[in-house]
């Protein structure tokens, strides 16, 4: 596979925080493996929440990608940002469909522990945010 179109979906909804660009880019059946949840996500909906939340905690003012590494099925995204003062570094290890058009699995990576440990906090913060916000929309 020479190309991933979505890849460079991936590079615009970073950019333009688009969630509709988001929801189309994951396959129906992703999984995705965080380095806060000890098992793997299953599933386009849970994928969503936890890579949104992650744009939101994570891909704010200072988010950047500072490499890019490419196999015959995927990519490896390495990323730094500074939070709270911490300097976190990481990967995202994102795997593409035979198509190169959708992810069916993103796999994160986080150093050091203590910017772990703000990730974990700040994360599900994020998520209880949009659990009230969705409760309120539905009520």
């Amino acid at each position: 596979m020479t190309g991933f179109t979505a890849l460079d979906r991936w590079y615009d909804y970073m950019k333009a925080h688009d969630k509709a660009a988001l929801w189309d880019l994951l396959d129906p059946d992703v999984v995705f493996e965080s380095p806060v949840v000890h098992t793997p996500q299953r599933g386009r909906d849970i994928t969503f929440k936890y890579l949104a939340s992650a744009e939101a905690t994570l891909g704010g003012p200072g988010f950047r990608y500072v490499g890019e590494w490419r196999s015959a099925t995927g990519v490896v995204l390495e990323f730094e940002n500074v939070i709270e003062g911490i300097r976190i570094n990481g990967v995202d290890i994102i795997t593409f469909d035979p198509s190169g058009e959708r992810i069916v699995h993103f796999k994160v990576m986080v150093r050091p522990l203590k910017g772990v440990n703000l990730l974990h906090r700040l994360m599900g913060e994020e998520l209880a945010r949009q659990s009230a916000a969705t409760s309120a929309v539905d009520s």
